[in-house]
């Protein structure tokens, strides 16, 4: 398997609490809010990587037959599978099977976890997430350990359908050499290519026993679910790009949850990245890759240097139905059989020219809203929507504001952090949302936003034409663009300070200002993560808001207590099938060192599984490492 490998000679040279709930400020008055198994197919024929090199990675497990657990004389769950040599089993048919009769050997078990994953890989060519992959390239730090020096980000569709993985980016195109399979990872001057982040969803393309060695660990639970722990390493001919590492099974279905590790190098010339794959049960015996970590802190390359970065790689969108809203005719024709059916709005009259211009820009609004949700950018309105409007509220009433249309929120699902308003709709992204330290900075980004609506900056209604939205995915940040002129942000950041100092959150300012603070120290450094794709940026043209962070306090990393920005991933959860977002609820972790604020950095996953029910999400939180807080 040809993937993530680094060819050498391209190479050149908080003590915030985190439970805090965001809106936690009561409503100053009520006011309402909006409501809120594919058929496997064969694999295509690949090509089997070249056996004529040894795998250079270190063999340090026994290359002979797996060591067997001791047979159980009981179903214990903490018995490891049978040593008993047995025939090879299919894997049962249905997609979550529940167990029945004496427990399988651990041969059988070897056979079912391979016939797993190889249905899983023909699953994965029939469906096309969102892929994003955002990386943080460290240097050392005297007093904070490792700082951001430099990031990288891309967003593209994931395809397998030919067996090779493919992405359709969202941004710049790459040429088909560098798409190619044996340099999906190159760096060039510390340059990353996606691909080789994305391929880490897949174990090994065509998974074959007898090109590797098993030997159980133990058992383990990840979150509530048993898993069988394996490590993992290819035989001594089995070629390069071979998985070795550890793998999470489990014990229901045999499918894999989790693998950490890295490949098989072909030789010295030729490294493989590490990483920490996660799977989520996100339908009934359905576990989709869902959350990658990736991790290097000493990798030796050209001439002596070292690399060393942190990187997430998140994928959703695999309800591709959300892509077809043809299904919903059938639905919407039982619905209206009844031949009675009228509109119950309250006009029943020609609209007021007034009144036609306010839907004209209402309907360009709708057009746009949904196309970045059908796309999958948008997540559909929620538990995080009604949140945001509750600040939202809380500045209108206190502002004696009353709009029409009302103010609606929504929840763009990317990390690059930025907010913007479509028409009367504030858009802010994921990433933002993670790493505000509180409520009140939620408020100072939302007031911004209410502000251009405040003062009738208008959007474009050019999309109220609807062949216009008629564009490709990967061509929507060239297609749609929300930017304000100078004036307009000039104007914006002077209604919101009005807004704030007549609102509840106007004696809680100065954390805000540290947050603009820091976004102005790490500016510089993480210019794709500090950036927009379809509004203006945090400090386009100069700094957002200037005034706030120019009456906060001196930043100082020593003070445990003062906590500027969160690290990212510790707000918000996305469900990869539905692309809802909830709200996470971590328990608060008091900081023992400066090092462990990481304001806006990467951190690893390590998710709470569960199984899948109708009722209940396939997790309760899929977040990094907790954030922290008092």
């Amino acid at each position: 398997m040809q993937i993530m490998r680094w060819m050498i000679s391209t190479f050149g040279a908080a003590s915030v609490a985190a439970s805090l709930a965001l809106g936690q400020t009561a409503p100053v008055a009520a006011k309402p809010s909006p409501s809120s198994p594919a058929a496997t197919q064969a694999v295509p024929p690949t090509s089997d990587p070249a056996r004529a090199t040894p795998s250079a990675a270190p063999q340090t497990q026994n290359t002979t037959a797996p060591s067997p657990a001791p047979p159980p004389s009981t179903s214990s769950p903490d018995m490891a599978p049978s040593a008993t040599p047995a025939a090879a089993t299919t894997a049962p048919t249905v997609p979550a099977p529940v167990r029945t009769g004496p427990p399988p050997s651990f041969d059988q078990v070897i056979d079912l976890v391979v016939d797993r994953e190889n249905r899983f890989v023909e699953q994965m060519q029939k469906m096309h997430p969102l892929v994003e992959t955002y990386i943080q390239n460290m240097k050392p730090d005297p007093e904070l350990n490792s700082v951001p020096e430099s990031d990288e980000y891309f967003l593209g569709r994931l395809d397998l359908s030919d067996g090779q993985t493919r992405d359709i980016s969202f941004k710049t195109q790459l040429s088909v050499f560098h798409r190619s399979l044996d340099r999906l990872t190159s760096i060039y001057s510390m340059k990353f290519l996606p691909l080789g982040f994305a391929q880490m969803v897949i174990l090994d393309t065509n998974l074959d026993r007898r090109d590797y060695d098993f030997k159980f660990v133990r058992r383990e639970f990840l979150g509530e679910v048993r898993c069988l722990v394996m490590d993992v390493q290819p035989k001594d001919k089995a070629g390069s790009g071979k998985f070795i590492g550890r793998i999470w099974v489990e014990d229901l279905g045999y499918n894999i949850v989790r693998f950490n590790g890295t490949y098989s190098a072909s030789s010295r010339f030729a490294l493989y990245l590490h990483f920490d794959s996660w799977r989520l049960n996100i339908r009934p015996g359905v576990w989709l890759p869902t959350y990658i970590y990736s991790e290097e802190s000493d990798l030796k390359y050209r001439f002596g240097q070292k690399l060393k970065f942190k990187s997430q790689t998140r994928l959703w969108g695999y309800d591709t139905s959300a892509l077809d809203s043809n299904s919903e005719f059938s639905e919407i024709m039982v619905e209206s059989t009844d031949q009675d059916v009228r509109d119950k709005s309250e006009v029943r009259q020609d609209a007021s020219p007034t009144e036609s211009q306010r839907e004209w820009e209402h309907q360009a609004e709708r057009n746009i809203t949904e196309r970045l949700q059908k796309i999958g950018l948008l997540a559909p309105p929620g538990e995080v929507e009604k949140v945001l409007l509750t600040v939202v509220n809380n500045l209108e009433i206190t502002n004696n504001i009353d709009l029409q249309p009302e103010v609606s929120c929504r929840l763009l699902l990317t990390t690059p952090l930025e907010s913007f308003t479509i028409g009367h709709t504030i858009v802010i992204s994921r990433g933002l949302l993670d790493v505000l330290p509180d409520e009140a900075s939620l408020a100072m980004v939302l007031s911004h936003e209410l502000s251009h609506v405040v003062l009738g900056h208008k959007l474009d209604t050019k999309m109220a034409f609807n062949d216009r939205l008629f564009f490709p995915d990967e061509k929507t940040f060239q297609t749609l663009e929300f930017t304000r002129n100078t004036d307009d942000e000039t104007a914006a950041d002077k209604k919101a300070i009005e807004l704030l100092n007549n609102s509840p959150y106007k004696d809680k300012l100065a954390v805000p200002g540290l947050f603009l603070r820091m976004v102005q120290l790490r500016a510089p450094n993480l210019k794709q993560l500090i950036r927009s794709h379809l509004g203006n940026s945090l400090h386009d043209n100069g700094y957002r808001l200037e005034a706030i962070a120019q009456s906060a306090p001196a930043l100082d990393f020593k003070k445990l207590d003062q906590i500027a920005a969160l690290p990212l991933g510790g707000r918000v959860k996305v469900d990869a099938w539905t692309n809802k977002a909830a709200l996470l609820k971590s328990k608060p972790v008091t900081l023992v060192s400066a090092a462990e604020k990481m304001p806006f950095e990467v951190t690893p996953f390590f998710p709470y599984l569960t199984r899948y029910t109708a009722d209940a999400p396939p997790e309760k939180a899929a977040a990094p490492s907790p954030a922290p807080g008092n």
